[in-house]
């Protein structure tokens, strides 16, 4: 295996609240009150609709897609969502700091140093809200590829809080069968002083819909009988995920660099340099990385 370099899910699409609009000449990401499922392929007017999303949609009330049901690749819940506390670079979209709370890595001039980590609110470093909670999840959905995931990022604390909980609280009550459980991601919405009263939203994890979470849970040890029967070790893949995403210093791959970009700081402006061109930074990365950049992975 290449050392530095974290393997993770296959990805077959992304699952996102609301899309990139241009506005003014300028890529700007704006929420919805829905989900959107893409493939990996941007065109100029955006992201392309993976099939599903269509196929979803037909059956969605208004067709407006507020609930996919999914299921999990792994039983162990913090390797279906893997959520630190994140330091972007605002040009190329590179992570410069990963922490938990506890301890962080961070990218210096001498290479990645492990520091302790107070967290984005006492950080000096990363203060002014240039650390953020960074979350993936990744799920299954769809029968067509066994190992194949689609990505849901995002940086709210109101997702990355309520997914954690139920994918923690979902293999408890599960007896550690998380994978083979009923699920379905729903949007929901909230108001909150912060948001001036105004609607947020944010996903959470739920049992599929019909079903009493006892129903669910002795679905989801019938289906990990069968399986096993059928020679499928859940638990070597699962050892298997947790190797592949050890085997980097932070998980992370070039194709992602323009997508944080272009989400997260579009409209972040160098004083010197002007606007960000996160495809230019991201090009030049890839004709002659960095030994910094080589070690963040």
């Amino acid at each position: 295996m290449i050392k530095g370099l974290a393997i993770t899910p296959p990805v077959l699409g992304r699952i996102s609240i609301g899309r990139v609009v241009e506005k003014n000449g300028i890529r700007l990401p704006q929420k919805d009150d829905q989900f959107t499922i893409t493939s990996q392929i941007q065109e100029k007017d955006g992201w392309v609709l993976h099939p599903m999303d269509e196929e979803l949609r037909k059956d969605a009330p208004n067709s407006k897609l507020r609930t996919i049901p999914v299921r999990m690749l792994f039983n162990d819940a913090d390797l279906n969502l893997r959520a630190e506390y994140t330091m972007f670079d605002r040009k190329s979209g590179r992570p410069m700091c990963v922490g938990n709370g506890d301890t962080c890595k961070r990218l210096t001039q001498s290479g990645v140093q492990p520091l302790p980590c107070p967290g984005p609110t006492l950080c000096e470093f990363g203060k002014g809200g240039l650390c953020k909670p960074y979350g993936r999840l990744n799920v299954k959905v769809g029968d067509d590829d066994d190992l194949g995931t689609f990505i849901f990022r995002t940086t709210g604390y109101n997702s990355i809080r309520t997914l954690a909980a139920r994918l923690s609280y979902y293999q408890a009550v599960s007896g550690g069968l998380l994978a083979y459980m009923p699920l379905e991601l729903k949007l929901r919405g909230k108001s909150t002083t912060q948001s001036h009263r105004t609607p947020i939203y944010y996903v959470d994890l739920v049992v599929k819909e019909g079903m009493s979470l006892q129903e669910a849970v002795a679905e989801a040890r019938e289906k990990a009988r069968q399986v096993k029967e059928e020679g499928v070790d859940q638990a070597a893949l699962d050892a298997a995920a947790a190797k592949g995403f050890g085997n980097a210093l932070f998980e992370y791959d070039e194709d992602e660099m323009s997508q944080v970009v272009e989400e997260f700081y579009t409209v972040t402006k160098d004083a010197d340099k002007g606007p960000v061109d996160g495809s230019s930074v991201v090009s030049k990365l890839q004709r002659g990385l960095e030994p910094a950049t080589s070690a963040s992975g």
